[in-house]
């Protein structure tokens, strides 16, 4: 018996899914039922270039059904551009059917910026909110009011290119919230009044250059914070006492060594007066020598200078003299 030809078979299969993957023709079949004109030669290039038929083929079709006029190759070209053509033609029909103006181009072009096309559309027709943190401010009072808003967007189609985002929204509604808070003269004007802040916020413009525009802020609580200019006195009067603190420090260490540096003169003094006693044995012996003093007049001297402390010591009973008895030679 003759085997079986099973590589015949094999070939013929490999050859027939090699030839149906570059000739996608159920795909060919589909869209000309769906009134998409897409020649088949244009598939098998397709391949070529690395772009999914099936993708380009049943974008086609959903924006040929929702009556847009977009091409084959205008949704090659964006895929190979890295775009997303689903939600490309998503957004199309989106806006179409709310009467947003938004083109083709203008769809890529929010697209290869990085932007989510379709969920700026569903925004721009269904706004959504951004809850801020909380803002933390001071009334010319010193109190310290924490607000937190909640602010209401709607996506600026025209903008969604080179605008800036909500982290721009957040950081200008802060900025305005501080604003507000800084110019009321006292923390219950805002707490009676809640929507001031809220007015001039909105006065101030603030998704000029941004992706989105500002429908509303609604100031959604104010809480009372510190007292920030009690406690500004506070550190400052702590601050003041140890600067006197310090001066006061500075002027007794003065007084120290002033008083160290008087001792020492003092000192001094006394040695000067010590050295100069020394000399008198000597100058008294001289005049022994020299024959300019005799015997009596020492005795003399010495008796006049005894008389003198007994008058001291009468004069002040129970205390010592001040004047030294002359030494003996």
């Amino acid at each position: 018996m003759n085997e079986f030809p099973i590589i015949p078979i094999v070939l013929a299969a490999v050859v027939l899914l090699v030839f149906l993957y570059f000739f996608p023709i159920s795909l060919w079949i589909t869209a000309i039922f769906s009134g998409v004109r897409v020649g088949l030669f244009q598939l098998v290039l397709m391949r070529v270039r690395k772009v999914p038929p099936s993708l380009i083929v049943n974008s086609l079709i959903t924006a040929t059904k929702a009556g847009l006029n977009i091409t084959a190759n205008d949704l090659e070209t964006h895929y190979l551009a890295g775009g997303n053509v689903p939600t490309v033609i998503k957004a199309l029909i989106s806006a179409d059917k709310a009467n947003i103006p938004l083109d083709f181009k203008q769809a890529t072009a929010i697209d290869l910026a990085g932007r989510d096309v379709f969920e700026a559309v569903t925004t721009s027709v269904n706004p959504k909110v951004i809850n801020t943190p909380n803002v933390a401010a001071v009334a010319q009072d010193g109190i310290q009011l924490i607000a937190k808003a909640r602010v209401t967007v709607r996506a600026n189609i025209s903008q969604l290119v080179g605008g800036a985002g909500e982290e721009t929204i957040l950081a200008r509604v802060g900025e305005g919230i501080v604003t507000s808070i800084g110019s009321s003269i006292s923390h219950k004007e805002v707490l009676e009044n809640p929507d001031k802040i809220s007015k001039l916020v909105l006065q101030k413009g603030l998704d000029a250059g941004t992706a989105f525009q500002i429908l509303s802020i609604d100031i959604a609580d104010v809480d009372i914070g510190e007292n920030i200019g009690a406690k500004l006195q506070t550190d400052q009067a702590s601050a003041d006492l140890r600067v006197a603190e310090a001066r006061a420090e500075e002027r007794r260490a003065m007084a120290v060594a002033m008083e160290q540096e008087n001792r020492a003169k003092t000192q001094e003094a006394k040695a000067r007066v010590v050295e100069a006693e020394a000399e008198i044995p000597k100058a008294i012996a001289e005049a022994f020598r020299s024959g300019n003093l005799g015997i009596m007049d020492y005795y003399k001297m010495r008796n006049i200078q005894a008389d003198t402390d007994m008058r001291d010591s009468i004069a002040n009973p129970g205390g010592s003299s001040n004047t030294k008895p002359s030494p003996n030679v």
